[in-house]
Formats: C-alpha cells, sequence, structure tokens
C-alpha cells in the first residue's frame, strides 16, 4: 500500500524511513557541532600548543553573545620607535600589557604601523587575561589565537593599520589584558608610544600563545603596535575618548598604577552607576600625547607627534562607538612655540575639532588650561596667553561644557601655578593627587546628551 500526503503525493515506505534517517543524522551533526563550539570557546579544544607552551587554545568561533562595540582601552602612535630604524622587532614577540576600562565577552584589536616605512607581516597574535600584575604569564583558559579576515598572519602596509576579527573571550572590568605580536621579519621603524606607564615585554622567537611568560626577559616601557582593544559589552553603551597631552598621558602619574585621571575618572563613572545615579553608561579611552599641541606637529615625515587637529578624525572620530570627547590641549602651543602664541590662533583649531565632532553627533567637554608658573618655559606674556583663552573656555564660546581644572588644581595663594600637593614637583604635571583631583572635579552630568543641533 503507498500512503498519501496531504497534498495526495505518494511516499512509500522505504522512502519515508530515508527521508527520517537523514533527518536524524542532521539533527546529530548540528548538536555536534554547536557542542564544539561552546567546547572552543571555554578552551578546551585545540591542543597543538601545551606540550611546549602551556595550554593555549585556538581561535574560537565569532561572537555569538549580545552588546555593544565600545574602546576598553586605546592610545595613539606617537612616532617611530629610535633604534629601530633598520631591523624593526623582527624574530621577537611583544607582549603588550593594557587595562581595561570595561568587562566584556568578545574582543578586537588594532594594529599601526603609521610609522613604519616598509609593510608590517604579523604572522601570530594573541590575546589572554593576564595571570596577575606585573606579569607577562597569562590565564590560560582564556588565551586566543587572533585572526585577520580569518587569517592567522596579516600584512600591515606601510602608513596603515588592521583591526583583528573579533574572538570570544571574557573580559573583567579592569583586567589587564596580554595582546602578542610576532613578525619574522624586518620591518623597518617601529610604531609606539613612548610613555605608556606600564611595564610590557620582549620574548625572543615565536611565543604568542605562550602562557608562562618566563621567555618574555626583556621589560619595556612602551606600547608597540598596539593601538586600541575594543570589547563587546554589556556593560556600556558608548565611548568616551579624552584628546591631550602628557597632563592625560599621565607621564608623571605611578607606573603600573593605573593613576591616569581618566583611569580615575573611568571608575567614578562606573562607582556612580554601580550607587544608582541616573548617568551614561560609558567607556573611559585615553589618547594623550606628551607634548602634543594644537596646530603644530613634530619632526619627520609622517610627523612624530601629529597635532590634535591633524590626529582628531583618527585619534577620536575613527574610535568605536564614540558618544563624548573631552579635549585637554593648548599649555604646549603656549610653552612650545619659540614666539608668543597667537590665543585665537589655538582658540580656532579647538574650535575646528569641536566642529568636526558635532558633525557626527559627538558631544565635547572641554578643559581649561591648567597653571604653570615656577616651569622653565614660563613668562609672564605666556601666563596671558594661557588667561585670555581660559577665558573664552569659561564663556562657553568653545566647548559644550567645561571641566575647570585651572580652578581645581591652582594655589588658591597663587592662581599662576600649582598647588603644591598637586604638584609633581616640575611646576607643569601633577602629582597623583593632582591627576586625581583632576577627575574629581570632572562632572559626570557632563557626561549626559549629545552634541547641540546646528541651527
Amino acid at each position: 500500500m503507498t500512503r498519501r500526503s496531504a497534498g495526495g503525493v505518494g511516499v512509500s515506505p522505504t522512502k519515508h524511513r530515508a527521508l527520517l534517517s537523514a533527518m536524524v543524522a542532521l539533527i546529530v551533526a548540528l548538536s555536534a557541532a554547536i557542542y564544539v563550539g561552546v567546547a572552543a570557546d571555554d578552551g578546551s579544544t585545540d591542543q597543538r600548543n601545551t606540550v611546549a607552551q602551556g595550554a593555549a587554545p585556538h581561535n574560537p568561533a565569532a561572537p555569538a553573545s549580545t552588546g555593544t562595540w565600545v574602546g576598553a582601552w586605546s592610545t595613539s602612535p606617537a612616532g617611530a620607535e629610535p633604534g629601530t630604524e633598520a631591523e624593526g622587532m623582527a624574530g621577537r614577540s611583544i607582549r603588550n600589557v593594557v587595562h581595561s576600562a570595561i568587562g566584556g565577552t568578545s574582543a578586537r584589536i588594532t594594529l599601526s604601523n603609521l610609522y613604519g616605512q616598509s609593510p608590517l607581516t604579523i604572522t601570530h597574535a594573541s590575546i589572554a587575561v593576564a595571570a596577575g600584575s606585573d606579569t607577562a604569564a597569562a590565564t590560560a583558559q582564556t588565551m586566543r589565537r587572533l585572526t585577520f579576515g580569518g587569517n592567522t598572519a596579516v600584512v600591515v602596509p606601510a602608513g596603515g593599520q588592521v583591526m583583528s576579527d573579533a574572538v570570544r573571550i571574557a573580559i573583567a572590568y579592569g583586567s589587564d589584558v596580554l595582546v602578542t605580536t610576532y613578525s619574522p621579519t624586518r620591518s623597518g621603524p617601529v610604531t609606539y608610544h613612548p610613555h605608556a606607564r606600564q611595564i610590557s615585554y620582549v620574548a625572543v622567537g615565536d611565543l604568542a600563545e605562550d602562557v608562562t611568560g618566563t621567555a618574555y626577559t626583556e621589560q619595556t616601557p612602551y606600547w608597540r603596535y598596539l593601538t586600541a582593544l575594543d570589547v563587546l559589552s554589556n556593560e556600556s553603551d558608548g565611548t568616551v575618548v579624552v584628546l591631550g597631552d602628557s597632563l592625560t598621558d599621565g607621564i608623571t602619574s605611578t607606573q603600573g598604577a593605573n593613576h591616569r585621571w581618566t583611569d580615575i575618572l573611568s571608575d567614578r563613572l562606573r562607582t556612580a552607576i554601580e550607587a544608582g545615579r541616573d548617568l551614561p553608561r560609558y567607556s573611559v579611552v585615553n589618547q594623550g600625547i606628551s607634548g602634543n599641541q594644537v596646530l603644530a606637529n613634530g619632526l619627520g615625515r609622517p610627523a612624530d607627534n601629529q597635532s590634535g587637529l591633524g590626529r582628531f578624525g583618527r585619534d577620536v572620530l575613527g574610535r568605536t562607538n564614540v558618544k563624548v570627547v573631552v579635549i585637554d590641549l593648548g599649555v604646549n602651543d603656549i610653552l612650545r612655540n619659540p614666539h608668543l602664541a597667537d590665543p585665537d590662533k589655538i582658540l580656532d583649531g579647538l574650535r575646528t575639532m569641536v566642529r568636526q565632532a558635532h558633525a557626527r553627533g559627538i558631544k565635547v567637554v572641554g578643559a581649561t588650561l591648567m597653571p604653570f608658573q615656577g616651569h622653565r618655559g614660563y613668562t609672564g606674556a605666556r601666563e596671558d596667553v594661557r588667561q585670555r583663552i581660559n577665558a573664552e573656555i569659561r564663556d562657553g564660546k568653545v566647548y559644550d561644557a567645561v571641566v575647570d581644572f585651572d580652578e581645581a588644581l591652582r594655589d588658591p595663594y597663587n592662581p599662576r601655578r600649582l598647588r603644591s600637593d598637586y604638584d609633581s614637583g616640575d611646576r607643569l604635571h601633577p602629582s597623583d593627587k593632582g591627576y586625581a583631583r583632576m577627575a574629581e572635579a570632572f562632572d559626570l552630568e557632563d557626561l549626559k546628551g549629545s552634541a547641540p543641533a546646528e541651527l
């Protein structure tokens, strides 16, 4: 007898059993695939590197979780590292240590060859959560191999940058994260950030997925090639980018302590939200370069220490999911200008950046310029320029909102200089206490809202 379906098409018992068997086989195969994907996420698969280097899982599947991509950490490429003009970092593994400003379930990185004069070939890259502070060791189950367009190797063109594929990895707020790259070939000048205020590591040979850290015997105060760490986060809805000079770079803050004012601002914001305050859930990333100016570049081609105007598109607008930018620039335009700086030109430069941010719907908070009497570059004429710029900022003629660092850190008995306990000793840069005061002076309510509508 032949059975008929509802539509009247005949199906023999033999064909029916064959169809049923095929469906069962498909379900089993799908279940197995799901299992393998989950196992890869917790690091239990692909043990090809475990004998020599400890447990080092392969790159898991692309992120399956939900959330928002935000900046967890970033830095600005500042120049070409001296002494690397010929060899670059050929044959060595660079393990950058960075501090995450937000938690996430997946991550991706950006590598820069901005100051390279030839293509940079990376054949192996990894990301992992550090096993502790002041160490190159990784938490074994978090080690992930990074890929770029599905490939483990990538060539970063001279003057260019690349972003990795996303990889599933649990990164907690405040974690130190290890990002390691290995290049086997000479690449010329290394793109770096010199004042990291964080120790990173170097090892000879390809040890990108080594979890022990024992071979990373060379320490360095630089970040090399790495310029951004983004995470897929359920803790944040956007990124605050702080553009500044050494005062933002945190050049005199305690090394390895995350005492830059931006670090403390990030902690303040998180604590306030956890306490129930109605504030935006944002991460905070630092784009400070020591010596940076609004208008002038440094030397070289491409220019070391590119001006704030010149790097605004890359270092601010190019960051991930930016909602607010904080600008703290102008002091170096006054101090480093061989002639008396023109306050109107500095203000025009600041307003240009504000207009660029507004065109992207980004709110801008700006800082007054802090005092520097007692510093070797101080003169009465330069003090007058600072006062003229601050007057325009305070009058609301530059930014959407103002953080008055000048008022917060100046000596009440001599407002032309820093208060002594906020001074690192050079009459220009804050102490750890001074950096903390900068963060405390920031009104968290100013993070609310967006760019004003243009009339």
